[in-house]
């Protein structure tokens, strides 16, 4: 036998064949179009929503109180970016990518949303309270001009043409980095209470991972509810710390994010509240808070390429037509506008702790993420039940995102099955881009923490906000210098398309040309024949 050699007469063949490509993601419970039984598929969806809060109760925590906000203020800022969360997951579920995808809160829009804040005209404001109220409708007043890029470009096809020229090589790095690239809210963030944030993290590992193949009776059960077999466990083993009084005598900030009792929001939290539009009064606009906002509305736009890429492989779909993409970042920039309009203080774009949690579960089914979205309508309404949820310790979402980050990033990962790793071309660009959207970002943040601004400070505070969002933001770095690169470098040779894996999607650049797209993409109610599909 040819390549021998080794005691048992060597390899076989077909041992060293590679392994094959695979268009669809193998191995997937239930895809897109297959819904769970409804009991699962009930608890799945209120898996989802449970994952989703992390991001949407951090993010109020960290702006409201430099708003001038109460706990109040507080709780109804985290309610309305949960009400809005839900309708914007059920429009891109039905209208838009009809992908699984959670449209929740989003990091990118903190940077212009603090710049807000810093803004001179609120700094003589004495009352906290009118403060804030001024300073959420000058933000309401952003959002709304922002959500206009991501329309105007999704609706128009104007990123349906950007999208066809991507290819496995130029994808990878930006999914990769759309879940590495958050590492800082990974382990960091677990840290800041690791008696409760490492516990959730080693009972996440053996229950989704190690359970499953030593408990063969309930083998789909311990990896597909783990979220919910041990936020319970180490949720109640940090109550027992709080009452048991091992936080007496520690520092306030300890407290805050150890204690179960310290978010505020159960006693801030009305029993019952419709989120409204203008519910902070008429919204106030100022140009060059417009233009930083709009610039984190494009970098979320990248963002969440790269996040409908990784959702539309664990979801198990062939991958995503051009113009669906498109069409589901338009319907992101509503999801923008309302959250102009309801007064969420944040954006929206997809969430990848959601796209990891696919993963996880094997569910990529988009019924689960519809019951999800209608938890998040639900509990946002009830806002003291909603409120009890969302006072889980932040170190426990932590420990989870250390997981989901890690999934959705490896999506990213896996697209390199398509491109030739021997080519140098392969390795420069995949090296460069994943190195440049690391180190740039560094710079940027290291600047910022030790300076209190941006590197770039120019006298028009405007300019300087969307250069720094820009670049802050390590997916679009990433994305941005592999696209570029892939894009230009001799890539009209014949060998260059086979290299980056180009020719894989040459049946997916059209909608029409892969008889599956119709499967997980077509719209419902037979919307197909007025808003047809390219």
């Amino acid at each position: 036998m040819a390549g021998g050699g080794g005691g048992g007469g060597g390899a076989k063949q077909d041992d060293l064949t590679p392994h094959p490509v695979k268009d669809q993601l193998p191995g997937v419970s239930y895809c897109i179009t297959s819904p769970p039984p409804w009991p699962e598929a009930i608890l799945l969806g209120f898996q989802h929503y449970l994952v989703m809060l992390g991001t949407t109760v951090i993010i109020p925590t960290a702006l409201v109180p430099q708003m001038g906000g109460n706990n109040e203020d507080k709780a109804v800022v985290i309610q309305t970016l949960l009400f809005v969360a839900g309708i914007n997951t059920l429009l891109q579920s039905f209208f838009g990518t009809r992908l699984p995808a959670v449209i929740g809160g989003s990091y990118t829009f903190v940077l212009p949303t603090i710049s807000i804040i810093l803004a001179g005209r609120y700094a003589n404001e004495p009352n906290p309270h009118t403060k804030f109220l001024r300073i959420m409708r000058g933000t309401q007043g952003a959002l709304i001009v922002a959500s206009a890029l991501q329309i105007i470009v999704g609706f128009s096809g104007l990123w349906r043409n950007v999208a066809r020229y991507l290819s496995p090589l130029s994808a990878a790095p930006l999914v990769a980095l759309v879940g590495f690239g958050l590492y800082e809210l990974g382990f960091p963030s677990v840290a800041k209470c690791v008696e409760i944030g490492l516990p959730q993290l080693i009972l996440m590992v053996i229950f989704a991972m190690y359970l499953p193949h030593t408990v063969h009776m309930m083998k789909s059960i311990f990896d597909r509810f783990a979220v919910l077999f041990t936020i319970p466990i180490v949720w109640l083993y940090a109550y027992l710390l709080t009452v048991g009084g091992a936080y007496r005598n520690a520092p306030p900030k300890t407290q805050f994010h150890c204690r179960t009792d310290r978010s505020g929001l159960i006693g801030g939290a009305p029993w019952i509240r419709v989120p409204y539009p203008f519910q902070w009064g008429a919204p106030t606009f100022d140009a060059g808070e417009a233009f930083a906002m709009m610039a984190a509305s494009f970098v979320a736009l990248v963002e969440s390429t790269g996040a409908f890429i990784a959702v539309s492989r664990y979801a198990s779909a062939t991958p995503i037509p051009p113009s669906v993409l498109s069409r589901g970042i338009g319907w992101q920039g509503i999801g923008i506008l309302l959250g102009g309009l309801f007064g969420t203080g944040n954006g929206s774009s997809v969430s990848v702790e959601n796209a990891g949690l696919l993963a996880l579960t094997r569910v990529g089914s988009r019924r689960v993420v519809q019951i999800s979205a209608g938890f998040m309508i639900f509990f946002s309404i009830l806002g003291k039940f909603g409120a009890v949820f969302a006072a889980i310790p932040a170190p426990i979402f932590a420990a989870l995102y250390c997981i989901f980050f890690a999934y959705a990033g490896s999506a990213g990962l896996g697209f390199l099955q398509f491109c030739n790793l021997n080519s140098f071309r392969t390795k420069f660009i995949l090296g460069f881009s994943v190195f440049m959207g690391l180190s740039v970002p560094q710079y940027f943040n290291e600047y910022t923490s030790v300076a209190g601004f941006g590197p770039v400070h120019t006298r028009s505070r405007w300019f300087n906000d969307i250069v720094n969002v820009l670049f802050s933001s390590k997916a679009f770095v990433a994305g941005f210098v592999a696209y570029l690169l892939d894009n230009t470098l001799h890539r009209h040779e014949s060998s260059v398309k086979k290299d980056r894996g180009y020719h894989w999607w040459d049946k997916f650049r059209s909608y029409r040309t892969d008889t599956r797209s119709e499967e997980f993409y077509s719209l419902p109610f037979n919307l197909n024949k007025f808003f047809p599909s390219v």
